[in-house]
């Protein structure tokens, strides 16, 4: 009697286990999925539910036969952090690119630059759209699902965190839209593809949110023309909006509801607090940025003994107020009174006007035995830059999934930036490189590139070392390495020179469509980056422009505040 049993229970085993499937067939077969058609026929999908279901938001995006799969995941509980823990990995695995590592483990090791900097590209595409007292600690991470060779990932990755974000719980006010163009035969392409780039003078990746706001610009180009750059970008903002439209539609049908934060998850800093330090300290605070004799250190010297006084004031009538809320109290009355001066006083902390450039040294052969050598100087940003020539043998090769995922197979010409922390005047770990230092060299050397000759004999590593850092060293990088690679005797076929441009706005709530007023800062100090609202790198020659980037601070800009920063950056890189 036991085999009819056992029989009758691997009959039902099996039936259950097809109904199961069954079951599994007709919900994966009904996922969310929705197509974006670019003006140019090519199409983008973004898919949900079928992956990674476990976290907060999940979103697949696919262009070709490219694909990403981009994970967000965000903790209940605050983190007691003053700025938005935000932690983006970008991962591209060989298994992708159906590739087998070469390494002695056959498996992926560490993070390569390319990874890191796609990293970055997303994270200063997001990072905006974040509220400001959000403390919650909040992963993206990008898993490289497959990759043709045909489109790059890293654009496709943007869209895919941002519909991510936006179907999740997790507050955000996206969605953002991200689009690549380049420039073939004086025709402007979106999305280009490998090929389409190889010929293409320009190379330059557009993030946009609603209301064609702009959220960030990442590129550079063979000297291409400001008309071109400027219609570029009109091209690419207007772009972003079928994708943003799209993630919209998805969010509407398919989002999860966004949690509410209550106070103990959400940084809050009571009115009252910010009136008595603003009491104590607006007065000698408008002192200190309105003394044009003090230099950065003493500046900052000077606001630090006034916290700590201010902070001991206050506690007498706040005794158990949290310190984290009274020293984030006093940088918001340091903010308001430093913005208040640039936008109504019209004054700068240095005694420059919104469009003077500090006073610029250079030197150049400092050291007989280096091939090559300069020192740039911009008010109190020193860099100092050397060259190295060595056989043809010795260029830098890419790993074979960072070759196909869009990056260069070798590099006969390369730039490596330190930023030490003497530079600052402060203590820490070295011999690290950090995301940051990678990503203001591969600026730099997206600057210099399309100056030096393709086919140059050698092999040539510039490197640039922060001697002194306020404000804009990346760009101090692009003038002192182009110094250093003439007084080298490389060939190159312009000087190139950079600056930075930054932002103060005053707008009413989230509403950066609508300007109340705003204040474009050439060449911008330490203090007006960390206190504005946009740092905007801008490097070229006399003739056109060969990079740039757009780090936007608040949720979105207009493009015509954008088009006057191009417009002021290049007024003045000739000068330099």
């Amino acid at each position: 009697m036991r085999i009819p049993f056992v029989l009758t229970y691997v009959k039902r085993y099996r039936y259950n286990r097809r109904i199961q499937w069954i079951r599994t067939f007709q919900t994966i077969s009904a996922i969310p999925e929705a197509h974006v058609t670019f003006s140019d026929g090519r199409v983008l999908t973004l898919s949900s539910g079928k992956l990674a279901r476990m976290a907060d938001g999940c979103a697949i995006g696919k262009m070709g036969d490219t694909s990403v799969m981009v994970t967000a995941v965000g903790k209940m509980k605050s983190s007691g952090s003053s700025f938005v823990p935000l932690l983006v990995d970008y991962r591209q695995k060989f298994a992708a690119a159906g590739r087998i590592p070469t390494n002695f483990l056959k498996r992926e090791l560490g993070t390569s630059d390319k990874e890191v900097l796609t990293s970055r590209l997303i994270d200063r595409s997001i990072r905006p759209l974040f509220d400001d007292g959000y403390s919650c600690e909040t992963q993206i991470m990008c898993n490289l699902l497959a990759v043709d060779g045909v489109f790059d990932p890293d654009v496709l990755s943007i869209n895919a965190a941002s519909a991510a974000l936006s179907l999740s719980d997790i507050p955000w006010n996206g969605p953002v839209g991200a689009v690549r163009l380049g420039m073939v035969a004086n025709e402007i392409v979106i999305n280009p593809t490998r090929k389409d780039l190889n010929q293409s003078i320009l190379n330059l990746v557009v993030v946009a949110t609603s209301q064609n706001l702009v959220v960030m610009l990442e590129g550079f180009a063979e000297n291409i023309l400001q008309q071109e750059l400027l219609k570029a970008i009109k091209i690419g903002v207007k772009e972003c909006q079928s994708v943003v439209q799209c993630i919209e539609k998805l969010q509407k049908e398919y989002g999860r509801t966004k949690r509410i934060l209550d106070e103990k998850n959400c940084l809050q800093i009571p009115s009252e607090i910010v009136e008595s330090i603003r009491s104590f300290s607006e007065v000698h605070l408008k002192e200190i940025f309105s003394n044009y004799e003090l230099d950065k250190s003493q500046r900052d010297n000077k606001v630090t003994l006034l916290r700590t006084l201010v902070i001991e004031k206050l506690r007498e009538s706040y005794p158990n107020a949290d310190s984290n809320i009274l020293t984030e109290a006093f940088t918001k009355v340091v903010r308001s009174v430093f913005r208040t001066l640039i936008l109504d006083d019209k004054i700068r902390c240095d005694g420059r006007g919104y469009q003077d450039l500090r006073n610029i040294s250079c030197e150049v052969d400092l050291y007989k035995p280096l091939h090559g050598s300069a020192l740039f100087q911009r008010g109190q940003t020193q860099v100092f830059c050397t060259v190295a020539f060595d056989s043809i043998d010795s260029v830098l090769k890419s790993d074979p999934v960072s070759v196909i995922t869009g990056g260069l197979k070798e590099k006969n010409f390369f730039l490596h930036y330190e930023f030490p922390p003497y530079a600052t005047n402060e203590t820490g770990r070295t011999g690290i490189i950090g995301r940051r230092e990678l990503g203001h060299g591969a600026l730099a050397e997206k600057a210099l590139r399309p100056v030096v000759p393709k086919e140059f004999s050698h092999t040539i590593r510039l490197t640039s070392e922060v001697l002194e850092s306020n404000g804009s060293s990346s760009m101090a990088s692009v003038c002192g390495g182009s110094m250093a690679l003439m007084d080298a005797g490389v060939p190159i076929s312009a000087p190139v020179a950079g600056v930075a441009v930054g932002l103060v706005t005053k707008y009413q709530g989230a509403d950066t469509k609508h300007l109340e007023k705003y204040s474009l800062l050439t060449d911008i100090l330490g203090i007006e980056d960390y206190l504005g609202d946009m740092d905007f790198k801008l490097a070229g020659t006399k003739k056109g422009i060969t990079a740039l980037q757009a780090d936007v601070k608040v949720p979105g800009l207009p493009l015509k505040v954008i088009m006057e920063a191009i417009l002021q950056a290049r007024k003045h890189l000739s000068g330099i």
